[in-house]
């Protein structure tokens, strides 16, 4: 089980991997039953992807950029957001509407504007090794 050592100091989101053979509901099952037996859960927020190309596809330099902006300039919309990054506003609201689809942001309503948020300190992005990726794509699976 994934345990949150930054909770004390800051919010922190885990990005991660899905391995070969692992049920996506494993880590949820584990807490419920250690819920059950009365024990404290800690874990911090995580995103999992099913292969490295989606991580890949979803956390790209530009993605990034929109995630420092957001939390260091503090737009208050996502056409301040646009400009500030100076990108197209309809490709970043498509974005952000991703992002917030996967709990990476939510979007804090204020009054016709829809202010970005990203609620975490820091975002830690883990990638399993030691098994085959069941990424398709993966050029160590496919040359061997």
């Amino acid at each position: 089980m994934t345990t949150n050592t930054y909770a004390d100091d800051h919010d922190v989101l885990v990005i991660t991997v899905r391995q070969d053979g692992e049920s996506i509901y494993e880590e949820g099952r584990d807490a419920i039953e250690a819920l059950d037996r009365g024990e404290t859960v800690e874990q911090p927020d995580s995103v999992t992807f099913p292969n490295e190309t989606m991580l890949a596809q979803t956390f790209t330099e530009q993605t990034l950029g929109l995630l420092r902006v957001i939390t260091d300039a503090e737009p208050e919309s996502i056409r301040e957001t646009a400009r500030l990054v100076e990108r197209d506003v309809k490709n970043v609201h498509e974005e952000l509407a991703r992002l917030e689809t996967m709990g990476v942001i939510h979007f804090a309503e204020e009054g016709r504007s829809k202010r970005p948020v990203f609620p975490y300190d820091e975002l830690v992005i883990t990638v399993p090794f030691g098994q085959h990726s069941n990424d398709e794509t993966d050029p160590a699976v496919a040359s061997g």
